[in-house]
């Protein structure tokens, strides 16, 4: 026993002469010290100002109140309106883009701002002027005058950024300065519902409140991304988030820079997503492409593309799914002819359309169909077969049911005036005072047509019925129903 105490002693003395965490190489992930302190003069920290009302608490008295008179020449607010306005301030981050100083940021930064401030690494701090700002990506540019050539970044290929690539943030957060943060790309294209082109980079490098439009950084000093959201507990980051990628940004911020405004392709189509069952009723081995509803009469698209399509690709870029294709017609150049695949009538084509402009605000590259709101039951007898399969009862549309269901004059097709709780039709949204318009791909304009085409369909074994309805309104949408 004593033996073997003196040699775990020996061991003891020799382990400590000898550290186990001594190497010879540096062990772990390689430093991105000196590509930090590269990119860090690009980055900017940017405070806004803005004149909010306010004023001091003071009691208010009734009108006409004697106490009004005696305490109104000592109210702190008197001959300021109703109250003064005071300065509500905020901070985030931006990064420089040209050496006469373009810099980027996020919109939401600065939007209603009176005032913009730049501060820069070297300690100058600079008012700047916005250049132009959109919404719908919540970019903006900013201008601001330099004596001397500034530090500048520039965007790289923000589709080369794979699912675990290291990505660097560089930002202001809580409005400390010039904070770097690594981690990975976690997820690529990622909808959050911010607007209506959303495709952002997840990543895990620690953004926090003051890294809004701040640059991630590939390790190769380029943007691939502007840190834009975060999802967060009190205001602190719970380790994801998104950042507006470089390959969108850039098309924008060019043309802010430009124009001073965004000039987006517009197709001039109304589109809804491609189903499962739709999909299945198209004979289609998927659900990638968007679905043409309706054709804008005074758009670029009239005569070209057809209600029906399914838009597969666009510009020689694969529509995977409904709301990718906003997204690449808005980043695509107005006036530009370009080249668009369709699926129509079990068949592919091939079809070129040069782009409008979209002008009007509020409106998006593409408008997809909305759901009608259910309208009161008709009274019109339902037509005998269409139930015991789909669930449906039609009839002809008549003067009575126009007025019942405030139908638009200039709207048309075959009424539906029932329809069985828990069908497949009910599930899907069909509802009483919607119009059958089309059935399988094919016109129809009497009853009779749509109970030969259902039969049609269920004689042949097909799974589902595909229908496209029209609201009272005149707007259109597609429903795939299953056959019972």
């Amino acid at each position: 026993m004593g033996r073997f105490a003196i040699a775990g002693l020996v061991l003891a003395v020799v382990l400590a002469s000898s550290p186990v965490y001594a190497q010879a190489e540096p062990q772990g992930p390689k430093s991105v010290a000196a590509l930090a302190a590269q990119l860090s003069p690009a980055v900017v920290n940017i405070g806004s100002t803005t004149h909010v009302p306010g004023g001091t608490p003071f009691p208010e008295f009734p009108e006409g109140s004697p106490l009004g008179d005696m305490f109104d020449h000592l109210n702190p607010n008197e001959g300021k309106g109703k109250g003064p306005m005071q300065e509500a301030t905020s901070l985030g981050s931006g990064f420089i883009i040209s050496a006469d100083g373009y810099i980027v940021t996020n919109n939401h930064v600065i939007e209603g701002a009176d005032e913009i401030e730049i501060y820069l690494t070297d300690g100058r701090r600079l008012p700047a002027k916005l250049a132009g700002h959109d919404d719908k990506t919540d970019l903006a540019v900013l201008k601001i005058e330099s004596p001397t050539p500034l530090p500048f970044v520039q965007f790289g290929d923000s589709d080369s950024a794979q699912v675990g690539d290291w990505v660097m943030a560089i930002g202001n957060p809580f409005g400390l300065g010039g904070s770097v943060t690594l981690g990975i790309v976690s997820a690529r294209n990622r909808d959050i519902e911010a607007g209506p082109y959303d495709n952002f980079i997840q990543t895990d490098a620690s953004i926090n409140q003051g890294n809004s439009g701040g640059p991630l950084f590939d390790m190769y000093g380029k943007v691939v991304g502007i840190n834009t959201a975060i999802i967060a507990r009190g205001g602190s980051s719970l380790g994801i988030g998104f950042a507006v990628p470089g390959n969108l940004a850039s098309p924008v911020v060019r043309q802010l820079t430009e124009f001073g405004e965004t000039r987006r392709g517009w197709l001039g189509v109304g589109i809804q997503e491609v189903t499962d069952d739709i999909a299945l009723s198209l004979d289609r081995p998927n659900t990638n492409g968007a679905m043409v509803v309706d054709v804008d009469p005074a758009g670029p698209s009239i005569g070209v593309l057809l209600e029906g399509d399914v838009i597969l690709q666009f510009d020689g870029k694969t529509v995977a799914r409904m709301r990718d294709l906003p997204r690449i017609v808005a980043e695509t150049a107005v006036g530009r002819a370009v080249p668009v695949k369709v699926l129509r009538n079990g068949s592919e084509e091939d079809v070129d359309i040069t782009l409008g402009r979209l002008e009007v605000p509020g409106d998006t590259a593409m408008v997809a169909g909305t759901d009608a709101p259910a309208p009161a039951m008709a009274d019109t007898a339902p037509a005998v077969g269409l139930d015991e399969l789909l669930g449906l009862g039609v009839a002809p549309l008549n003067d009575a049911a126009r007025a019942e269901f405030g139908i638009d004059a200039a709207v048309n097709g075959i009424i539906i005036t029932e329809v069985t709780d828990g069908s497949d039709a009910y599930e899907k949204g069909m509802i009483p005072g919607l119009l059958i318009t089309e059935v399988n791909q094919k016109a129809v304009s009497s009853v009779e047509e749509i109970e030969a085409l259902v039969t049609e369909a269920s004689t042949a074994k097909r799974p589902v019925v595909l229908f496209k309805v029209t609201d009272p309104a005149g707007s259109s949408r597609f429903i795939a129903v299953k056959l019972g």
